[in-house]
């Protein structure tokens, strides 16, 4: 009996030892941005729901809170340094880390959301400074830099990635020739695969990724392709090219079952892919040059896809299965959330929007103006524990919407 004690007990012990780590992530659970909240409220008073707290003390930046239990992450610039802040749930700072130099010469500001697996955050800046902390300490853990340490290239806007963890892998695009996507182990930042794909710009974009039979398969762009990765190996499996100018595509990809869709508006805007069960391959189905968010995030709410126009200033409704728009209600540009049914949308112009998406037709039940911080409201909004937090310039506020 003793022996198969053993066994067994080894069997529990390996168990735990392979249970997966919680991770916050920019746009929530797999970079959705469909938060799975319920018992939301429907509808805001007039003057928007009740501010719960508000800091000043973020640093300038564009990037979203993430969150565990009782703490919240969030990136800042300040003097052009990146720092990393830690606050409680009551909006108290914790601590903060410098960890590298920020991109200050447009649009000036932490530009990416830090990433929490387990006990451990990890940042990038837009110069590439990439780093990983001890979330309770905020203690730095290793470091490196893109440019310097992987002869990566910085695009026109300073890197914005929020990076991606997988496993024991760490994965960023530094853009360079022959380092243009890599894999490091995320505990130690040691390189673990490059693969130099078309050798070109990154875009700004946060891969994922997504489970195809045994293959981990990698979504990203870069400057003029949509590309398909082994996420294990880094072998290159697939690209499919962006036949329009434009290299921002700060859009995460949907896949649902075989149907593989992007948003790039500054690229070939709304596209359906069919992608093989295997992963290794993609054919085009449809795409629809109307439908052109560049980086306000889109959503999927059963069959259909929402997001803010680009150029024509309407919050869309798209059909998944045909291509085509079918409905749409008149707003400025935003970054487009959901959860609990309905569509929060932070436009451009500081305006805060409930929508309910109904089958008959979309409506606008609520609004509110954002007053508080400054420069642009380009930062996507994030519900936590029926809480919504918006992030403007160095400000972070707190509503109650519960």
């Amino acid at each position: 009996m003793k022996p198969l004690l053993y066994i067994l007990i080894a069997f529990i012990l390996l168990s735990f030892s392979k249970k997966k780590e919680p991770v916050s992530e920019w746009r929530g659970p797999n970079r959705s941005g469909v938060y799975n909240e319920t018992g939301l409220l429907k509808q805001w008073p007039a003057e928007g729901p009740k501010l719960i707290w508000a800091v000043d003390s973020t640093g300038r930046g564009y990037g979203s809170p993430v969150f565990t239990e009782d703490q919240l992450f969030i990136n800042g610039e300040t003097d052009s340094t990146s720092y990393l802040y830690a606050y409680n749930l009551q909006g108290k700072l914790q601590w903060k880390s410098a960890y590298g130099q920020e991109w200050v010469k447009n649009f000036p500001g932490a530009r990416s959301t830090p990433t929490v697996v387990g006990d451990l955050v990890y940042v990038s800046s837009g110069k590439g400074d990439i780093a990983c902390f001890d979330k309770h300490s905020g203690i730095k853990k290793w470091s490196l830099n893109m440019v310097t340490d992987l002869q990566g290239k910085i695009n026109m806007f300073g890197y914005s990635q929020s990076l991606t963890v997988n496993g024991d892998l760490l994965y960023c695009a530094p853009g360079g020739t022959e380092n243009n996507i890599v894999a490091l182990n995320r505990f130690t930042g040691k390189l673990i695969w490059k693969q130099k794909a078309k050798g070109e710009l990154e875009a700004y974009n946060a891969p994922i990724i997504v489970k195809r039979g045994q293959l981990d398969l990698m979504l990203t762009f870069s400057e003029d392709c949509f590309i398909g990765l082994n996420g294990q190996t880094g072998q290159l499996l697939w690209t499919h090219p962006q036949d329009t100018a434009g290299n921002l595509h700060g859009n995460i990809p949907i896949l649902e079952g075989n149907d593989l869709i992007y948003v790039a508006g500054d690229g070939n805007c709304a596209v359906k892919l069919n992608l093989s069960d295997d992963g290794k391959s993609v054919s085009e189905v449809w795409r629809n040059s109307k439908f052109d968010n560049i980086m306000g995030g889109i959503v999927r709410m059963g069959d259909k896809i929402y997001a803010t126009g680009h150029r024509q200033m309407y919050l869309k409704c798209l059909d998944m299965k045909t291509g085509q728009v079918t409905d749409s209600l008149k707003m400025f540009r935003g970054s487009t959330i959901a959860a609990d049914g309905m569509l929060y949308v932070y436009t451009e112009k500081g305006d805060m929007n409930l929508v309910n998406p109904k089958p008959e037709g979309m409506q606008l039940v609520s609004t509110f103006k954002v007053t508080k911080g400054t420069k642009e409201h380009f930062a996507h909004p994030v519900i936590h524990n029926g809480v919504l937090y918006i992030r403007h310039g160095q400000t972070l506020l707190a509503y109650s919407i519960k």
